[in-house]
């Protein structure tokens, strides 16, 4: 840590207030993307799969870009299948949450974007310590 540097790249709560501000634009492209295969004829449950898949790779390419900066792995497809991999208990949580929301208020059914941030919310936290335990983990040197 410099003197130009107050707080640490390696600093946890620095690290979440990031991976916070990054998982509000996985929210954005995960609502963005639900909608587009809801025009496209898609139902809420399919069509949120997708919309997860696109918001959980955005995510990780701008944690491994801002968040983890000096711990993402030189193999970035291996580091985005453990992304993936590690953050299943977070999406089980989120897309749950989300389900839940879709089938039994008839509010969020109408307003599924309700859902999605719910969703997002209920798996932040799990997220956050997977993907910094063993995704983006300290001195990250898997081979090209």
């Amino acid at each position: 840590m410099s003197a130009n540097d107050p707080v640490s790249h390696d600093d946890p709560k620095r690290q979440f207030v990031s991976f916070a501000f990054v998982g509000v634009a996985g929210l954005v492209v995960d609502i963005s993307v639900l909608h587009v295969t809801q025009m496209l004829g898609m139902d809420r449950y399919s069509g949120r799969v997708c919309s997860y898949l696109a918001a959980a790779t955005t995510t990780w390419a701008l944690n491994r870009r801002f968040t983890f900066k000096g711990r993402r792995s030189r193999n970035a497809f291996a580091e985005w299948a453990r992304f993936l991999g590690a953050n299943a208990v977070g999406g089980v949580l989120n897309y749950g949450t989300y389900a839940a929301l879709v089938t039994w208020s008839s509010v969020v059914a109408t307003y599924p974007s309700i859902g999605v941030a719910a969703g997002s919310i209920a798996g932040m936290m799990a997220n956050f310590t997977l993907s910094r335990r063993l995704v983006f983990h300290k001195r990250n040197s898997d081979a090209a």
